[in-house]
């Protein structure tokens, strides 16, 4: 089998993909891209073919996380430490074993997501598939309502300095971005964590949120929202 060998550097001349730090270096294990494939069928079904997630909030955007990260809460599905109903069947050692944990996330992690189409060369013939295919990947976050001035200052003041200056994650810390995930599912989330079903840093943070009024949540994720455009 061949083995592929990811070493992303994304540099200022490059910009950024959606949710993805300017100049940050990311080092992606090696995998075996046809293991990879196989394994993906299943959870495309779900996350979608590119890995997007979805608008609504029911599925999460897994492409280009940490994949630390993303095993490390393939684990907690495992040990049943985080519940979530639809990933039940699929989180067992039988289904996914260590060995396809490291596959599958380090192929997610591998998976990059524009967040515009290209600019179209006059001096090429319009293929409206290949376009059509390019437009499946392009990831960039509505505008979510709410007010992003007020937004970032509490970004700033309780966010930043975990998840980065502009929700980009801490690849380092084993930290997730938040800028180009749905604003949906970081809502569902955030509930989850003030009811006390998702566990934060600490068992301190689902008080922390409460403290916090719906609309400097929504506030919140309107400015994550507008860190992709």
């Amino acid at each position: 089998m061949r083995k592929w060998n990811f070493r992303i550097l994304y540099l200022l001349l490059i910009g950024p993909l959606a949710g993805q730090a300017i100049g940050e270096e990311r080092v992606i294990p090696e995998f075996d891209r046809w293991d990879a494939e196989d394994i993906m069928e299943i959870c495309a079904g779900c996350h979608g073919i590119y890995a997007q997630g979805t608008p609504d909030g029911e599925y999460p955007r897994l492409a280009g996380m940490n994949p630390e990260y993303l095993a490390h809460q393939i684990e907690l599905f495992k040990t049943r430490k985080r519940i979530n109903i639809p990933m039940i069947p699929y989180a067992t050692d039988h289904e996914l074993p260590p060995e396809d944990v490291r596959t599958i996330t380090a192929y997610l992690a591998s998976i990059e997501l524009p967040r515009h189409m290209s600019p179209l060369d006059p001096n090429k013939e319009f293929d409206a598939l290949a376009r059509l295919e390019e437009s499946k990947k392009v990831t960039n976050i509505p505008h979510y309502p709410g007010n992003p001035k007020a937004g970032g200052k509490l970004y700033k003041k309780e966010c930043a300095s975990c998840h980065g200056s502009k929700g980009e994650g801490r690849w380092d810390k084993r930290v997730p971005m938040l800028t180009g995930q749905h604003s949906k599912y970081l809502l569902r989330q955030i509930e989850n964590i003030r009811k006390g079903e998702r566990f934060h840093d600490s068992p301190e943070d689902a008080e922390l949120f409460r403290e916090y009024s719906d609309q400097e949540i929504a506030d919140i994720l309107a400015w994550l929202s507008w860190q992709d455009d």
